[in-house]
């Protein structure tokens, strides 16, 4: 149980998996100002940079569960550096099934609803851990503007357009399920190319030192396609943001 090889190679040099800046991160957590001792999960947490600096500048505290043994074992590093190591710890395990032993503040799925199959799935689930007046945090992209083909449609990693909502049908649809949405911090232009250029960099760097790896050729394409599909797709049309919700 791990995430495929090619996905830690392309985010090696990342400390957030998805297209927030540290800033937009800090502006987050700014923006709730959760008490000293707020108590959070967060699942399919990657490195851990949200639970680890929300340790240090909040004084939270929490476990972060991820099924990438190389992500885990840097979000237990970061914990260290930053020390706050007695305050948060990591879970190598299944996200998809796993609920806190006690009632938490915050449950977050940041940018992984996969693990749910979708935002209902995934709500329904960080329900299961929440406390009655506790915030769930959801990542999930959007349509910036409508797709014109399905060659857009793919260029932002989508098999169709209604695998992803527009902003106002993506708060209608948290309304739906019974949320209050009380907070959100969007992505712009600007994070996402922060995002995903470093990947860009990560990948040239890993193939100069693996020219032989077996998954040499498939970085080679990724990184030779990557950015045109990124100027001409992505950027221009995909939304990304974190949403706050409250259950009515």
């Amino acid at each position: 149980m791990d995430l495929p090889r090619s996905f830690t190679i392309r985010e090696s040099s990342h400390r957030v998996h998805n297209p927030f800046t540290s800033n937009k991160l800090a502006i987050l957590g700014q923006a709730l100002n959760p008490p000293s001792g707020t108590r959070m999960l967060d699942l399919a947490c990657g490195t851990g940079e949200m639970l680890c600096t929300w340790a240090r500048d909040h004084q939270v505290t929490g476990t972060g569960v991820d099924i990438s043994t190389v992500f885990v074992g840097t979000a237990r590093a970061r914990a260290i550096e930053l020390g706050v190591a007695d305050q948060v710890s990591f879970l190598h395990g299944d996200a998809s099934n796993h609920v806190a032993r006690h009632p938490v503040d915050i449950a977050s799925c940041i940018g992984a609803t996969w693990i749910g199959g979708g935002v209902a799935g995934t709500v329904e689930l960080l329900r299961r851990s929440l406390s009655r007046r506790g915030m769930m945090l959801i990542g999930e992209p959007y349509w910036r503007r409508e797709p014109p083909d399905q060659a857009t449609i793919e260029g932002c990693h989508a098999t169709s357009e209604n695998e992803f909502l527009s902003l106002p049908e993506l708060i209608e649809q948290f309304g739906e399920l019974g949320c209050d949405v009380v907070e959100m911090v969007l992505a712009d232009q600007d994070s996402w190319d922060r995002y995903v250029a470093a990947q860009w960099l990560n990948i040239r760097r890993w193939l100069d030192e693996h020219p032989e790896d077996e998954l040499a050729a498939e970085m080679r394409t990724e990184l030779a396609t990557g950015p045109v599909r990124h100027v001409r797709y992505q950027r221009e049309y995909l939304g990304w943001g974190v949403f706050v919700l409250m259950n009515r």
